[in-house]
């Protein structure tokens, strides 16, 4: 009887001792630090070229001249033609 109980006893002690968990650590941020010095401005870069500029157009060809007009009297073709509008109706 004194093997049995004492097998027992150790055994359960293993038991317990498996169970137990270490405490798990919860790391937590502390304040923020001072904010740093800004950094300096970098250089402007340097300006392009101009392109190249184009070549002119070749000029058209020109147009041929107009006929004369006719001259002489009304009616006939030539002078210029005046059409007044007719007066509103009276009321």
């Amino acid at each position: 009887m004194k093997y049995p109980m004492m097998f027992s006893a150790v055994l359960v002690s293993l038991a317990l001792s498996a169970c137990d968990r270490p405490a798990a650590v919860i790391a937590v941020p502390g304040p923020a630090g001072a904010t740093g010095a800004t950094g300096a401005t970098g250089n402007t870069g340097t300006t392009g070229t101009t392109g190249a500029t184009g070549n002119t157009g070749e000029t058209g060809a020109t147009g041929n001249t107009g006929n004369t007009g006719a001259t002489g009297d009304r009616g006939k073709g030539g002078g210029t033609v005046v059409i007044v509008p007719a007066s509103p109706p009276a009321r």
